[in-house]
């Protein structure tokens, strides 16, 4: 029984962790951070969507139907995207960082899983209306440009796509990660 002695006499020897002074702050701050990186994105896709929308206009694509559909797809793709980061951060403004702990971070949990589900549901879903518009222009592309024009603008897009890929995948793991270490 000396064992069990040793053992409960070190259990009550332990100190408690050192709940930091300013922890409130260090999770306004993270969270403060979170909402700056969502508006950023919301800013970039909504100035890449009034370009498509100037261009839909430019272009008098109401004319040709191929072109019109296209350029809707990749409007509609943006815009749902926008009201993803939109409803996102009226999720995360809405958290109550007021309350225990415990309960806040069940409200981060519960955040960052609908996150999960954004990432790995709409968000590909979206990105897959976004390129079939894009394709569907493509021989609108090829008839009205010149070869070299045309072929850049698949070089760039096919480029252009995969660095998008390649930033939304990174970010997927930092979310996960956090996810990963709020569940721990």
């Amino acid at each position: 029984m000396t064992a069990f002695e040793d053992l409960r006499s070190e259990w009550g020897n332990q100190g408690q962790p050192e709940v930091p002074k300013d922890g409130a702050k260090q999770i306004l701050k993270k969270i403060t951070a979170v909402r700056k990186k969502q508006r950023i994105t919301n800013y970039v896709l909504a100035v890449t969507a009034s370009v498509l929308i100037a261009f839909f206009f430019y272009v008098s694509a109401y004319k040709y139907q191929s072109v019109m559909i296209g350029l809707l797809l990749m409007i509609g793709a943006l815009v749902l995207r926008i009201g993803l980061e939109f409803s996102n951060l009226r999720n995360l403004k809405n958290m109550d960082v007021l309350t225990t702990a415990e309960k806040f971070k069940q409200q981060m949990i519960r955040y960052y899983n609908a996150r999960t589900k954004v990432h790995f549901i709409l968000t590909p879903i979206a990105f897959l209306i976004y390129i079939v518009g894009f394709v569907m222009l493509l021989p609108a592309f090829k008839d009205n440009l010149s070869a070299g024009f045309y072929n850049y603008i698949i070089v760039s897009a096919i480029v252009s796509l995969g660095v998008l890929c390649l930033f939304i995948a990174r970010e997927v793991k930092k979310e996960l990660q956090v996810l990963k270490e709020l569940k721990a």
